[in-house]
């Protein structure tokens, strides 16, 4: 892997009430493993279409089929892993089951994620 010039410091130099500030909010391993695993389950082009589309609305396994155009077992295999990961949630409303993002981090991380994709295009 090639090093480029700004991927290091020129000159030694340490900050210690830098350090010490970052330090005392940095992520412990635990949590630094929860978010990574977080991030791999949103490393999926299914999951991430499913999520967008939950963001723009509460909706069905039948509406997420037609809209992804697939088949619904692929879909509730999706849903499942999203819902083992509380990213999704389920409430049953009559015979059908409707999904939608968990709650606010989760839509504000589909947003955000969503808004810098677009903006790499520009």
């Amino acid at each position: 892997m090639q090093q480029h010039e700004n991927d290091h410091c020129e000159e030694q130099c340490f900050h210690p009430k830098l350090v010490e500030s970052v330090a005392k909010e940095l992520l412990g391993s635990i949590p630094a493993d929860e978010l990574a695993q977080l991030f791999k389950v949103l490393g999926d082009n299914t999951r991430i279409r499913i999520l967008n589309a939950l963001y723009l609305s509460e909706l069905c396994v039948c509406d997420l089929t037609d809209l992804l155009g697939m088949n619904q077992s692929a879909v509730s295999h999706q849903l499942r892993v999203l819902r083992d990961a509380r990213i999704v949630k389920a409430k049953k409303q009559g015979k059908n089951v409707l999904y939608s993002l968990d709650d606010e981090h989760v839509s504000g991380i589909i947003c955000l994620g969503s808004e810098h994709v677009k903006e790499l295009k520009r």
